[in-house]
């Protein structure tokens, strides 16, 4: 079988991620030929092998000239390549592909109510409206697909209860030794400002500044939390800063900062920035819970994270969330900063619970494999295949002859 894998919408950090972990284990199927249409940005990082070839399309691109790009273009590269079939990822089909589609959806943003009137709470009326035309796109996909993908059961299901077509649910992977495996010095900047946490219970939230995260949920939770444990400093720490910038985007954190000035909390938030990837193990190791507020997710990556890290979990009671955590991580209304900062106060004053959790989830974690993710997708391809590989007719001698397709593509 032979596979492509249109990429060049993985331009977040989340697209880098899932590549740089699939790849490699698309290299060691040696019955599986595959061909990746990516940035250029990764690209760089792999090397052409027997089984598997790189395309490069323009790097940073506008979603519309990416969009048209696949639209007219990416047909033809499937010709070309003789592709058997594509998995689209970064939530959107090519429509009226080819060859059977596999979708990877994982945009809980097109099919949240809470984004779309928190946009409108804060009267972000632009960015409504491209969410608008994001989430039509990104349904339309969905039918779009002959298959479509989601990283956990909680998403699949909310798809199926918005879409007749097939959605079934695939687990991403996490790779413990590579995301554990920078043990070289930390950056003096950040070793600075990791410096001198003894005796501060140390809250730990990823992420860029964005809405759906919910901050003011957990910074109110936060004030609360300090309240309650007046004998404590309790810090929290973000990877973000709480001013507009490129990372920020069309994300207005000035609300957030003003909300901290008025609860008090400046000296409790430690605004860490991004944080390089390969030093992220380091900065959980140095605190104490993992706190999540989101009220939209996927799969929520940073929570296999912090079990790996041996973290305990609080989270919002999303469904995802507790489908990945399980019995890793206390839950909480996802708007509730009481009941928030009740869990916090739980573990920071149960030992036993603590010591349960991790040890959950370090169970728990063994659970993901990237390995698994790809056998699966690869499955769930060869039986699309197998189902739908045409009989086509070709011309002999003047006449129409029935033969057996080699590969789906009919020209």
């Amino acid at each position: 079988m032979h596979l492509f894998l249109n990429a060049i919408a993985a331009s977040a950090a989340s697209g880098f991620t899932y590549v740089r972990n699939v790849v490699p284990h698309l290299m060691r199927r040696p019955d599986v030929k595959s061909t990746v249409l990516t940035s250029e940005l990764l690209r760089d990082e792999f090397s052409d092998t027997s089984n598997l070839k790189f395309l490069v399309a323009g790097e940073g691109w506008s979603a519309a000239r990416r969009s048209w790009f696949e639209q007219r273009e990416l047909p033809k590269l499937l010709h070309s390549s003789r592709a058997d079939i594509l998995i689209s990822a970064g939530n959107f089909a090519l429509r009226g592909s080819p060859v059977p589609q596999i979708l990877l959806s994982g945009n809980a943003l097109y099919f949240c109510d809470d984004f779309s009137h928190d946009l409108i709470r804060r009267h972000a009326y632009r960015a409504w409206v491209d969410l608008k035309i994001r989430a039509w796109l990104a349904k339309r996909s969905v039918h779009w697909s002959d298959c479509t993908v989601a990283p956990s059961q909680a998403f699949a299901d909310k798809l199926r209860n918005r879409s007749s077509a097939e959605v079934v649910a695939v687990h991403h992977g996490f790779d413990e030794d590579l995301f554990k495996a920078d043990n070289g010095p930390l950056p003096a900047t950040l070793e600075s400002k990791l410096a001198g946490g003894t005796g501060t219970l140390r809250l730990f939230c990823v992420s860029h500044y964005n809405y759906f995260r919910n901050f003011e949920t957990t910074f109110r939770a936060l004030s609360l939390a300090q309240k309650q444990l007046p004998t404590k400093k309790v810090q929290l720490l973000i990877t973000c800063e709480l001013k507009p910038s490129a990372e920020t985007g069309s994300y207005d954190p000035r609300r957030a900062a003003v909300l901290v000035r008025q609860l008090g909390i400046e000296e409790n938030v430690l605004q860490l920035g991004v944080v390089p990837y390969r030093f992220l193990h380091h900065v959980y190791k140095a605190c104490d819970v993992y706190v999540t507020a989101s009220y939209a997710e996927t799969f929520a990556h940073p929570t296999l994270e912090a079990m790996s890290c041996e973290l305990p979990i609080v989270a919002s009671d999303l469904p995802v969330h507790q489908e990945i955590c399980s019995n890793a991580a206390l839950y909480f209304p996802r708007f509730s900063p009481e009941l928030l900062a009740q869990r916090i106060v739980e573990i920071a004053t149960t030992p036993a619970l603590r010591t349960r959790m991790t040890k959950a989830g370090q169970d728990r974690i063994r659970d993901f494999s990237w390995k698994a993710h790809v056998d699966r997708l690869i499955t769930i391809g060869t039986e699309m295949v197998a189902r739908t590989r045409p009989t086509l007719r070709t011309i002999q001698n003047g006449s129409p002859v029935e033969r057996q397709s080699d590969h789906l593509y009919t020209g």
